[in-house]
């Protein structure tokens, strides 16, 4: 208790601006105490005013006041200095290198707690207290401690800018926007802020979005390392099996496929991780950038803000989207060796060049190309039904229930748990998978080709049961004037050639899904790049006009 009464009194009889014991104290008629040499100083810089104030309660004074000594609180400090105290309290924080530092400290500058936006100057706790005590600074903005404080002053008139000139992208004070900046687009600082806040909330939304995408990228790459180091350990553990049937004669060759396998298993896994390194160096840098802009978000000093956002609201260039295009990995080399070993007993001392290693690197590339011609499309056609049990009962079931009618009186099916009932749809009989061709024949006004996994919503009062209105199926709406592509119920514009057949074209394991316009030529209307979970199913959705058809073609 008695160090803290000690403490007291030091407080008592201390200077408020240099902080220490008065040192020839002299007394204001507001009844505030300073050194002499402190308030000489703090008055000399306020010399070009011509109107003096007090540092604690900024009562103003005018002329300059006469200050005498005061001999009784000269006594007094000069008591407390021989008890010995240390010279200073040794709580005070003092302002470091790296530390904005108080403007009312003379000495050793304590570390200012706020900064003022209206006297544009900075204060340590014990110089602060006046903004808290006194009505005068009520309308005052504290702000966190600035060292660009003088960047608020307007350069040509020393006048605080409060003004921003969206003519000329910068801040300016009043007296700009009626002299140089007069008939220009200006606004307050703060409205501004405002807008350009909203653009840096987009900004970070942009950025957490790029950040998911390339995240669930990574995650694609990853199975993709998972789905080649699964396929070459299969294919290697099926090449040694059949070549053990060869102990003899194909110990030579085993081992070469092996190692082919493990090389290019090596290099695609290499290639993967590559390019999933430089998606996680992204993904760091946008985090980083977005930690950057919510600590800009936070700045309170509008003309700071403004300064700042041009740089940070930027962004690099994006690394394109990942867009995986399985390989077939390597059951081709299974089907090579096979079919070799089936073959070998009668032909393997004349024919045993022709498989070489050459092949097995042809054997090791991506899928096969995506046909051009009708003729190479027609290699991979498949024969398609429609499944009764889904179809919606405004939907009539023809040609071997290969074709499908609108109807404008309800068919009589049966209940059941598959069928549609809230659109006019109906999926096929067969799942898809591998690849697969097939096309529609449409009249009347237009129909929705589609396809779909099976477990798409079908049940009365869901918006979200049609095709490529959720993320379970892929859509081609075909009318007589224009095609639209919808996903997930976003639609996307389809420009081609208007044609009543549409041709759809399924990689199931490379995630390749096109429709084509099928005339003389065949025309891309809109590919889809992605990753099927599920078999898929051909469907159809008529919503036109009644009496509007849509057939599935025999493929010769």
């Amino acid at each position: 208790m008695a160090q803290k009464g000690a403490q007291l009194d030091r407080e008592t009889f201390s200077c408020s601006i240099c902080l220490d014991l008065l040192k020839d104290p002299v007394t204001t008629s507001c009844g505030h105490s300073y050194c002499m040499q402190c308030i000489k100083t703090h008055w000399d810089e306020e010399d070009e005013k011509e109107t003096y104030s007090c540092p604690e309660c900024r009562q103003t004074f005018t002329p300059r006041p006469v200050l005498l000594k005061n001999t009784m609180l000269a006594v007094l400090v000069d008591e407390l200095k021989k008890t010995g105290l240390p010279a200073a309290p040794a709580d005070l924080c003092y302002a470091g290198p790296e530390d904005v530092a108080c403007d009312f400290c003379t000495g050793r500058k304590l570390k200012a707690l706020k900064s003022c936006l209206t006297c544009l100057v900075s204060y340590c706790e014990k110089h602060l207290q006046p903004h808290y005590e006194s009505p005068r600074f009520k309308k005052h903005k504290l702000v966190e401690p600035s060292e660009k404080l003088q960047e608020n002053i307007c350069s040509r008139h020393d006048e605080v800018m409060k003004m921003f000139c969206r003519t000329d992208q910068k801040c300016i004070c009043y007296l700009c926007s009626v002299d140089e900046h007069k008939g220009h687009d200006t606004v307050s600082a703060a409205a501004e802020r405002t807008e350009k806040q909203k653009e840096l909330e987009v900004s970070r939304q942009n950025i957490q979005q790029r950040i998911q995408d390339r995240e669930k990228d990574v995650k694609l790459l990853q199975q993709e390392v998972q789905n080649i180091n699964r396929s070459a350990d299969k294919t290697v553990e099926d090449g040694e099996k059949i070549f053990s049937e060869l102990i003899r004669l194909l110990e030579k060759r085993s081992s070469e496929v092996k190692q082919q396998v493990r090389s290019q298993q090596e290099t695609e896994v290499s290639r993967v991780k590559e390019v999933e390194e430089k998606l996680q160096q992204e993904i760091r840098e946008l985090k980083r950038k977005d930690a950057e802009l919510k600590k800009l978000s936070h700045t309170e000093d509008h003309n700071q803000f403004l300064h700042s956002f041009p740089s940070l609201s930027a962004l690099s260039e994006s690394t394109s989207s990942i867009q995986i295009r399985p390989l077939r990995y390597f059951e081709d080399v299974t089907e090579a060796v096979s079919e070799v070993r089936d073959k070998l007993q009668d032909v393997l001392r004349e024919e045993w060049s022709k498989l070489s290693l050459t092949e097995v690197d042809v054997l090791l590339s991506d899928s096969p190309a995506e046909p051009t011609t009708r003729a190479g499309f027609l290699k991979y056609s498949c024969e398609i039904t429609l499944d009764p049990n889904t179809a919606s009962t405004e939907l009539l079931l023809s040609e071997g229930n290969r074709k499908a009618t609108y109807m404008s009186n309800y068919q009589s099916y049966p209940s059941h748990p598959d069928r549609f009932t809230e659109w006019s749809q109906v999926l096929s009989r067969e799942s898809l998978t591998g690849r697969c061709y097939w096309e529609v024949e449409w009249r009347g006004d237009g129909v929705l080709v589609a396809a779909s996994y099976k477990n798409i919503s079908r049940g009365a009062g869901s918006d979200h049961s049609g095709f490529g209105c959720n993320d379970k199926s892929w859509s081609l709406q075909c009318c007589n004037k224009s095609y639209t592509f919808r996903y997930n119920n976003i639609e996307t514009p389809v420009s081609g050639p208007h044609s009543s057949r549409v041709g759809v074209y399924l990689d199931h394991r490379a995630g390749i899904l096109s429709f084509y316009s099928v005339s003389d030529t065949m025309t891309l209307l809109h590919r889809v790049q992605t990753t099927f979970t599920q078999p898929l199913y051909a469907g159809l959705w008529l919503i036109y006009s009644y009496g509007d058809t849509a057939e599935f073609l025999k493929l010769k």
